[in-house]
């Protein structure tokens, strides 16, 4: 294998991908089109959280082990202010492309600013709170800017939008400290932010009382500058965050905002109309801009009446908008003025329209500028996005712009989500291509999360057909660029809309993937239980599916949860790992009751120290009055599986012995009668070998002859039959059958016969007594092989020493009883208890 090319060197593949990676492409002379293509490899990253080390793999899921101590990484390092200024002109949101717009002037703000920046000077943390569209981003930009060389560490810009309290403290060790490909534990995180003291300032914060103040705990060195909406949370009572409101402007400054926006002076017909529009929106900036871009669209409608009958590829501001000319183009209504996201984009170009749809069907994000070209089919949309952020539709939000507040409502209700189902599909399958190929960074990746995750908003659940299967390949692709990258909280998102839209599409194995992946997560953040449950459940799918890699890979996660949880065993009495933990089989050989030793469905094993013994006598009847003291019973030690294989090695001896004897000791004048078997009936000719020609056998009968200590040894016709050695028939309990056979002195078909006749031994045979004998313990002899000689016609034929194998556990059973036990039955056969 070659060692920069990690290709196997099999069946002449290695050295096509080494040639192909190289970029020397073998051609044949006859064949030019028709090259080797180069293999694109499956994007793997080693990360180092807490103890663990994390390898991401696309295509069989992440796997995670213990750390070995030479991989374990260095002590982070801060970064230089150098370095602090890189990542931060790095994560702005970029430029918009074409001519900037005017520079605005920050009005009526410097009262605020001031008082923030003497707060923050002490150490201070505090909310700046303001309705959406009233100016915080650009008062909390002006603020950051003052407080530049306040704090150690400087000041670390950070967005709140969708941001739990966990993810901006990893975001704020991110921004100060350097240490790539390494995601510190959460008690190490702790300790890392502790020493951290810098200025943060969070616009968009969505958190608010117990998670806020869990923020602020950790992070005692630090000042906030929070900024949020009048609907988020407050802080909690006790919390040393102080509350800063911010209105909207006056009247006057909104007429001087708005003449900066146009840059001319207002006429007063349009003086009169800002007055009302101020008085309609409460004086927010953000209205007073929109409002300037339809007064500079109103100029140029009044110099070019066909300025925007179609795509215009002019530069906007060549046009002379400060000569206005008399013509009938009236000023925009209030209304208008008030919600004009829909009369500003009637007048833009087609790729400026299609952008806003795309961002309706991603519920108010905008695909970042390098996508537009891909996204519309247009190779100068991305022009589209300056057009838009000029007239004060979009709005900056952390490293990318998203619609300004206020205008997704307005765009919804003008029909730009009529083909949103449309728009996000094809936003996912473009998404889809560019996160799952290997020229895309996952930090790049990780900066397009919130355009990623909106696109599988609209697919998940979705009625559509192919919404699911396309959410699949999106999640499929995105989830490991995002765990590569450190957004784990995009990643979490991801794996979960994957695993939903999987379930609705029936892809089994792509909810495996989803469920492992979500189990590996939740074991890097300490959910043990949660790590459990997700990796069981992909175990038991890969194993239906025959994914033995997925598998392997699933277990090894299993036995780590199980390594973390102190080794606690799982339910079933294994641990996690599949390992099988001593007296876990206690619960299993007990009875649904409770009675020890009663054996239920599945494997059995005998509980040696816990339970009482296990015995084999006869089965003997309850007694009313006294019942056998269990601590006197023969023991047996060995496990019931045991004994039971040894009972049945001891009757299969018997049997054969058995089935011999009866072949030896058989006269050969009939050669039919050799063939005598349990499922057959006494013919007429059995009469001479002890058999009534007129009546049937009666197995239960003979069983019980076999079974008595001390009877008559076995002849050829009343030897114990394979069916008969061991177990009672069941037409012994049938009712209708022969007498009772609780009755020693009673005769029926097939008792033994008591006419004296003689047996095959030529000794007359006893009739059996009415009162029960106690048979003397012997031990059970162990069957020895029948003689195979045949035996002479004038001969008598010998007794068989095997013969008493078929009473053999009987006798057996009985020895092992105490002698103060009361005497069995003799009719009653043997049992296992």
């Amino acid at each position: 294998m070659d060692p920069t090319n990690r290709v196997p060197d099999e069946y002449g593949h290695g050295r096509a991908a080494d040639d192909a990676a190289r970029g020397r492409q073998s051609r044949d002379p006859l064949t030019p089109d028709f090259g080797l293509q180069t293999p694109q490899q499956s994007r793997t990253a080693r990360l180092i959280t807490g103890d663990f080390l994390l390898t991401v793999n696309p295509v069989d899921g992440s796997e995670i082990e213990l750390c070995p101590p030479g991989e374990r990484p260095a002590a982070p390092v801060r970064r230089t202010a150098a370095e602090r200024a890189e990542r931060e002109r790095a994560t702005a949101p970029p430029a918009p492309p074409g001519p900037p717009g005017p520079l605005l002037p920050l009005l009526e703000r410097q009262e605020e600013r001031e008082r923030l920046v003497r707060l923050l000077a002490r150490g201070r943390s505090v909310r700046l709170t303001g309705p959406a569209g009233s100016g915080r981003t650009a008062l909390l930009n002006a603020v950051a800017a003052d407080c530049a060389d306040l704090a150690p560490d400087g000041v670390v810009r950070l967005s709140g939008l969708r941001r739990t309290a966990v993810e901006l403290m990893y975001e704020l060790f991110e921004a100060v400290h350097r240490s790539p490909l390494h995601r510190p534990g959460r008690a190490e995180l702790e300790t890392l932010v502790r020493g951290i003291g810098a200025v943060v300032v969070v616009d968009d914060l969505e958190l608010g009382g117990a998670a806020l103040e869990e923020l602020l705990d950790v992070t005692p060195e630090c000042a906030f500058l929070l900024g949020a909406t009048p609907d988020v949370a407050a802080p909690t009572a006790d919390s040393n965050v102080e509350e800063v409101f911010l209105a909207g402007l006056g009247r006057g400054s909104s007429i001087e905002l708005l003449e900066h926006v146009v840059e001319r002076p207002l006429t007063d017909e349009e003086a009169n109309w800002a007055g009302d529009l101020w008085f309609e929106s409460e004086g927010l900036p953000l209205r007073f801009v929109q409002a300037g871009a339809l007064l500079r669209q109103r100029d140029r409608l009044r110099t070019d009446p066909e300025a925007f009958d179609g795509y215009d590829d002019g530069d906007p501001d060549d046009r002379p908008f400060g000569r206005p000319v008399p013509a009938d183009v009236p000023l925009p209504s209030l209304g208008e003025g008030a919600a004009p996201a829909a009369l500003l984009g009637s007048r833009m170009s087609e790729a400026a329209r299609d952008t806003l749809r795309f961002a309706v069907a991603l519920g108010g994000e905008v695909p970042h500028q390098a996508h537009l070209p891909a996204l519309v089919g247009d190779t100068h949309a991305d022009a589209a996005l300056g057009e838009l952020f000029v007239c004060g539709l979009l709005s900056p939000a952390g490293p990318r712009y998203r619609l300004a507040a206020g205008v997704l409502a307005q765009l919804e209700a003008s029909g730009y989500a009529e083909e949103a189902d449309t728009f996000a599909r094809n936003a996912a399958q473009h998404y889809a291509w560019w996160t799952g190929h290997p020229s895309v960074s996952p930090e790049r990746a990780a900066a397009e999360a919130d355009a990623v995750l909106a696109s599988l908003v609209p697919l998940v659940p979705a009625d559509h057909a192919g919404a699911a299967s396309a959410a699949v390949l999106l999640a499929r692709s995105a989830a490991p660029a995002f765990a590569a990258g450190m957004r784990w909280g995009a990643w979490e998102k991801a794996l979960r809309a994957g695993l939903e839209a999987a379930r609705i599409a029936g892809e089994v194995a792509e909810e495996a993937y989803f469920h492992h992946e979500l189990g590996v997560l939740a074991l890097c953040t300490g959910n043990l239980d949660r790590a459990r449950a997700e990796l069981e459940a992909s175990v038991g799918m890969r194993g239906a599916l025959a994914d033995k890699p997925g598998a392997v890979a699933g277990r090894r996660a299993l036995a780590l949860v199980a390594d973390r949880s102190g080794g606690l065993a799982a339910p079933g009495g294994r641990t996690p790992a599949g390992e099988e933990v001593p007296g876990a089989r206690h619960e299993e050989s007990l009875s649904p009751s409770g009675v020890p030793g009663t054996p239920v469905a599945g494997p059995v094993f005998a509980r040696q120290a816990e339970e009482p013994p296990t015995l084999i006598a006869p089965r003997i009847p309850p007694a009313p009055a006294k019942a056998t003291p269990p601590a006197r019973l023969g023991v047996l030690g060995s496990a019931r599986r045991n004994l039971v294989a040894v009972g049945a090695g001891a009757l299969l001896a018997a049997v054969l012995g058995t089935v011999v004897t009866l072949g030896a000791t058989s006269d050969n004048e009939d050669p039919e009668g050799q063939n005598v078997t349990t499922e057959q009936s006494a013919g007429e000719d059995d009469s001479e070998r002890g058999l009534s020609a007129d009546e049937p056998e009666d197995e239960s009968s003979s069983k019980d002859a076999t079974s008595r200590s001390g009877a008559s040894s076995p002849g050829p016709s009343d030897s114990a039959s394979p069916s008969e050695s061991g177990t009672p028939s069941p037409s012994a309990s049938e009712p209708g059958s022969s007498p009772s056979t609780d009755d020693p002195t009673s005769e029926g078909p097939g008792s033994p016969s008591t006419s004296g006749e003689p047996s095959s031994t030529g000794k007359p045979t006893k009739s059996p007594t009415t009162t029960p004998t106690t048979t003397t313990p012997t031990e059970p002899t162990e069957p020895t092989p029948p003689d195979t000689t045949e035996p002479t016609p004038s001969d008598p034929p010998s007794e068989p020493e095997s013969s008493n194998s078929a009473s053999g556990p009987a006798e057996s059973a009985t020895a092992s009883a105490p002698d103060d036990a009361p005497a069995p039955d003799e009719t009653s056969g043997t049992t296992l208890a």
